[in-house]
């Protein structure tokens, strides 16, 4: 759970995990200016990371991995606590890797009519169409999404895929999506209920901006790469 001034939405996520198949949770609290931490412990959750410094979107999921291949974890589910993403689909999400029909499942806001209905703003969501297009097209794809902040990972990806290499901030999932392609792997979908409200992390038109110039950057680098033209420090392999 890549944490950052989640206190008010915690409990909410996390009472919705099912723990008979869910065995270790692991919290990485990114500097929040708010009391997560003690929520967090309060919650029983046992292995919390905390940042001294806010080290980004992208920072905080290097240390969420991180810290659950050091638990040797078999596979690995980044469900945000901001309660936008319902954790009943964990289970879903996990059985579809565990009984190998993909290593990666994504939980498409897309799928269905449930993005524009959960309240995503109209801009976000012809943004995010165009950029799924224009990601298909180049790296050879046919998602629904690639924004979602909802992922389920057999941890055998990250013996192939160099996530530190990526960048530290928002546009570090279409980063680890594109290294995930590049190395041969399918990824599954489901289609996920979303919902926006007051206390759901969202980033500003500014950073939106930013985030979808980088994921433009992302697409035509594998593009170039798969071509031989170039020769990525994202696409190298452990």
């Amino acid at each position: 759970m890549p944490a950052y001034n989640a206190a008010k939405t915690l409990e909410m996520t996390y009472n919705e995990i099912p723990f008979d198949i869910v065995d270790e949770v692991v919290l990485v609290d990114d500097a929040s200016k708010d009391n997560t931490i003690e929520a967090a412990a309060k919650l029983g959750i046992k292995h919390i990371v905390k940042h001294e410094q806010n080290r980004g979107y992208g920072g905080n999921q290097k240390s969420c991995y991180s810290k659950a291949l050091e638990l040797d974890a078999d596979i690995v589910i980044m469900l945000h606590p901001d309660y936008q993403y319902t954790p009943k689909l964990i289970r879903a999400m996990a059985s579809i890797i565990a009984n190998g029909v993909f290593p990666v499942v994504y939980a498409s806001r897309i799928l269905g009519n449930g993005a524009l209905r959960g309240g995503m703003p109209v801009y976000k969501y012809i943004a995010n169409r165009m950029l799924t297009l224009f990601q298909n097209i180049l790296m050879g794809q046919k998602l629904s999404e690639y924004h979602t902040g909802y992922r389920a990972f057999s941890t055998e990806i990250f013996e192939h895929i160099d996530i530190e290499a990526n960048s530290d901030d928002f546009v570090f999932d279409n980063e680890m999506s594109a290294q995930i392609c590049y190395a041969g792997y399918d990824i599954g979908e489901v289609t996920c209920p979303t919902k926006y409200f007051e206390e759901a992390s969202s980033i500003n038109f500014k950073r939106s901006v930013k985030y979808g110039l980088g994921v433009i950057r992302v697409s035509i680098t594998y593009r170039l790469q798969k071509w031989g033209l170039v020769k990525s420090k994202i696409f190298r392999k452990k």
